[in-house]
């Protein structure tokens, strides 16, 4: 049995080595994400880079001197702002405008409220560190103010302020990024389903097709064998991609200034080897449910129509543990997809996760593909399945 699954290992590597849209396939495809990755985090931290020069277009500065100064003096570059300021927002061209009423020192002088606009368009997001750092500025200008007030009038301005809330953040530097870096797992989970992909295409319904399936099967070869056979192949295929996915984002992670976004990862030894066993195994589920699929569908193109509406599978988890995140259970490292992407956030975050729901993810993948697998060999011996079904 050993000798026979070689045999049609060996045989089936050779052919689709030859293949060049399947080489291509489990090498190039797992490039997406960190190329993903690369584009979007290299913008982001140019966008919330502190070091760059704040920028403030002001309209009426002449109305609030004092303001003006302390802006300045905390690094701030005023410039006049253009009569189309609204339009230049909308466009992109300016991040904000600070807009200074001509009351503005009438109620500064009386001991009123003064108040200034701040002219903003919050739905781009290179125009947020900008925000962030000017809207900081005049509150700590404001709260400048208001204590000098206080102390005129005789009055600690500690009592303003009855109630003192100092927060004690335990979050380590891999949690938080292991929060912003989300996408990672997502990526390798699929990766581990787009690898094989093609292989498991061919193998099965593009043998069929060709007409190569039927003599095949008239050799003296059991069909799990040839089942398993094919499906080894398709296994170091997907295997092979999640390799190359993981290293690519350890390439573009220590390329990609993350620091600017105030984001440490950990991509050390220990991690990469936890990332990947934690995501190989899924390699074993993924091929057998894609040669089980690829078995059943009527043609190459009906195969290949179905797995593509698979490679959904992977981000319906990513979404949830995004959206809703999870307590992590016992039984939930045995459901394949869902196992691999809560243990890749997790030893992303650096917590101490054990053997155990390692052995529990790779007991559940390998139970489904087993149970796919089996599923594959029965519907071998079925005539509609080998000559065409109608």
């Amino acid at each position: 049995m050993r000798r026979l699954i070689a045999t049609v290992f060996r045989k089936e590597m050779k052919d689709h080595l030859r293949d060049r849209r399947s080489v291509m396939s489990a090498l190039f495809g797992p490039l997406i994400g960190p190329l993903v990755f690369a584009v979007m985090f290299t913008l982001m931290a140019s966008w919330f880079r502190e070091g760059k020069p704040l920028e403030v277009p002001v309209v009426g500065r002449e109305h609030a001197p004092s303001l003006m100064a302390f802006l300045q003096r905390h690094g701030a570059t005023l410039t006049e702002a253009p009569a189309d300021y609204e339009a230049r927002i909308e466009a992109g061209k300016l991040d904000a405008v600070l807009i200074v009423p001509a009351d503005y020192g009438k109620d500064f002088t009386e001991g009123r409220t003064a108040a200034v606009q701040l002219v903003v368009d919050n739905s781009r997001n290179q125009a947020r560190s900008t925000i962030r750092r000017l809207r900081a500025l005049l509150e700590g200008y404001s709260g400048m103010l208001a204590s000098q007030r206080l102390w005129v009038r005789g009055v600690s301005p500690e009592l303003a302020l009855p109630v003192r809330v100092d927060e004690v953040d335990l979050a380590t530097p891999e949690r938080m990024a292991a929060n912003v870096l989300n996408m990672i797992p997502l990526f390798l989970v699929f990766a581990a389903f787009m690898g094989g992909m093609n292989v498991a295409i061919d193998t099965m319904a593009g043998e069929r097709e060709r007409g190569s399936l039927e003599p095949l099967l008239i050799n003296p070869v059991q069909r799990g064998a040839l089942v398993m056979g094919k499906w080894l192949t398709t296994v170091v295929l997907a295997g092979v991609a999640v390799a190359v996915c993981m290293a690519s984002f350890l390439l573009v992670v220590h390329r990609v200034p993350l620091q600017d976004l105030g984001v440490k990862a950990r991509f050390d030894v220990p991690a990469v080897l936890g990332m990947l066993a934690a995501v190989v195994p899924l390699t074993f589920f993924a091929s057998a449910g894609q040669m089980l699929v690829s078995t059943y569908a009527r043609s190459f193109k009906e195969a290949q129509t179905y797995l593509q509406l698979l490679l959904l599978l992977p981000m319906l988890p990513g979404m949830v543990l995004a959206l809703s995140p999870v307590q992590s259970q016992p039984w939930m490292y045995a459901i394949p997809v869902f196992s691999q992407q809560l243990l890749v956030g997790e030893v992303m975050r650096g917590q101490a996760v054990g053997a155990m729901p390692f052995l529990l993810g790779l007991a559940g993948c390998a139970a489904a593909a087993a149970l796919c697998l089996r599923l594959t060999t029965r519907l071998l011996g079925e005539e509609r399945i080998i000559f065409g079904r109608s």
